[in-house]
């Protein structure tokens, strides 16, 4: 059976790792294997759009070498760095946790709010959503200040996770709120029961939707053919 890869473009093997335990209801017998992969040549965190852009060709060729055993591709960054790219590159489903959280959000209710890890992530993000042309159901988006890196002082990053995610919640009126960075993904159950509205969380996401990619036969290779 083919192999649905997660690839995180940062280095930070603590992100990788705790991706891959988010990901674990999405494991079983008869579904894809889904293995999640450190890019090592990446920052330890992307955080500018330098970074977004650096990941791109390291990214490009370690996909090349899982082509042919992949039966999917997720770029776990909410940036999507080189997902099109690697769409024209590869004749597997690829996938990016940013599309495909939001995605998600406006199928669960009409006004989502976004979780950035930091200030300067914010308008990256607000392009990439105009782009999109989701604009008009962005309830809004806020930083909780906290680096990549530092996602994993699990006692300050709730505290933030919370206090922005209520904010997005009262003041911005999201009825939704999608989490801005794959570190985040093991905060996600307990912040949706502090919020007590949904909360996505992207990469599950995007190996849900390429879950369904692979079994359904990979569906359309690339847009137009």
């Amino acid at each position: 059976m083919s192999t649905l890869y997660v690839i995180n473009p940062n280095s930070t093997q603590a992100v990788t790792d705790a991706i891959d335990v988010a990901l674990e209801p999405l494991r079983s017998g008869d579904a894809p294997a889904i293995e999640c992969v450190t890019l090592a040549e990446g920052p330890p965190g992307i955080e500018t759009q330098r970074d977004v852009d650096g990941v791109v060709m390291p990214l490009l060729k370690r996909a090349a070498a899982l082509e042919n055993s992949a039966g999917a591709f997720v770029i776990a960054c909410f940036s999507d760095p080189g997902l099109h790219s690697l769409r024209e590159q590869s004749a597997r489903p690829v996938l990016g946790i940013a599309e495909c959280g939001v995605l998600t959000a406006l199928s669960i209710a009409p006004r989502f709010g976004v979780l950035a890890i930091l200030p300067g992530s914010i308008p990256r993000h607000q392009r990439y959503f105009a782009a999109m042309g989701v604009t008009d159901r962005l309830a809004g988006e806020v930083a909780v200040d906290v680096g990549v890196v530092e996602l994993a002082d699990e006692q300050r990053t709730f505290a933030r996770l919370t206090e922005c995610g209520r904010t997005l919640r009262d003041q911005h009126r999201a009825d939704v709120v999608v989490m801005g960075c794959a570190g985040m993904a093991r905060y996600r159950a307990a912040l949706e029961d502090d919020l007590t509205i949904p909360v996505v969380e992207p990469t599950q996401a995007a190996v849900t939707m390429a879950i369904g990619r692979v079994r359904l036969g990979g569906t359309a290779k690339r847009f137009g053919k």
